[in-house]
């Protein structure tokens, strides 16, 4: 079954190294949580780099999007727009490639892609630690996971005000589920917690199993860390860096996100995105613009003297 996700991402090759594409409404943010209505609307940074992505594996001579760098430069307008991409490099084990997406000649997204091949998904989830084998690449270790309540214990940001446009076309939160941590959601009622993260768990409202384009989506789905801090209003991905780290088994995604910096109206973004076996599968940092809404007062004990309070989570 071909998905909203799967057509608003589509990347429909024209030329050698030249692919039609659409900024969808579908997947636009017509109004941030927290926020004021924006002119006009923002498409999804992590569905405008899945569409990028499309093209470049269309044309790639290795399998998987281990690494990929990301420049948002303009608002795109939801409309057609056009993907070129150029490679610098083949190989065995990894090629690069620049992808720019165009609207009216004008670059919108600017990446540059790694392509190699990561190992295929396991029947049964691994240890965390394997060591076992001779061969260097059998050399596997990843740090502890973060803690998640279970998804039924979290919350459905559903249909906020803002998901359907003047026209009636529903917009991103009808087509992306996200469930928060009811921690990090005190934002929702008011009540920031003064601590820059958000966790929760992104998958598709239409059945879908995850993969590398649901991944670059799963790094840019929640809502920005700041909203903790008492920001309101639409946080602009200025560039966002993620990587590949495995091939996701079916089922929600887990995601954790939180700043290390806030200061002069910016702030960087850390993710990590954990399948359902309990594999690190992808991790991202971005740097942003904190949003133009008023802020709202943090709760008690969340900030001290302009410095966040140390989390216990990652």
């Amino acid at each position: 079954m071909t998905t909203a996700f799967d057509q608003a991402t589509a990347a429909s090759r024209r030329a050698d190294g030249i692919y039609a594409a659409q900024a969808d409404p579908r997947f636009a943010i017509v109004v941030a949580p927290g926020g004021s209505a924006q002119s006009g609307a923002a498409v999804n940074g992590g569905v405008l780099m899945a569409t990028v992505l499309r093209a470049v594996l269309d044309c790639a001579p290795n399998p998987h999007p281990v690494a990929t760098s990301a420049n948002f430069l303009r608002v795109p307008h939801l409309g057609p727009a056009e993907i070129q991409v150029t490679w610098l490099k083949h190989g065995k084990t990894a090629s690069a490639a620049r992808a720019t997406l165009l609207q009216d000649g004008k670059p919108v997204l600017e990446t540059t892609i790694t392509t190699g091949t990561l190992p295929p998904p396991p029947v049964m989830p691994r240890p965390v630690a394997d060591t076992g084998g001779t061969d260097w690449q059998s050399l596997s270790w990843t740090g502890g996971a973060p803690a998640f309540p279970d998804i039924e214990d979290c919350i459905d940001l559903g249909h906020w005000p803002g998901t359907t446009g003047p026209d009636g076309t529903a917009g991103y939160a009808a087509h992306v589920d996200v469930r928060l941590d009811p921690a990090s959601t005190g934002w929702r009622g008011g009540s920031p917690s003064g601590l820059p993260e958000m966790r929760g768990y992104v998958g598709l409202r239409e059945p879908r199993e995850p993969d590398a384009l649901l991944l670059a989506l799963a790094v840019d789905a929640l809502p920005p860390v700041v909203f903790g801090l008492g920001a309101t209003g639409w946080a602009p991905t200025v560039e966002l860096t993620w990587h590949m780290r495995g091939v996701p088994v079916p089922g929600p995604l887990r995601v954790a996100c939180r700043a290390r910096h806030v200061s002069g109206g910016w702030f960087d973004e850390e993710a990590e995105v954990w399948d359902p076996a309990g594999r690190l599968v992808a991790q991202s940092r971005q740097l942003a613009r904190v949003g133009r809404g008023p802020l709202r007062p943090v709760a008690d004990g969340g900030a001290v003297n302009g410095r966040v309070q140390a989390s216990s989570s990652p």
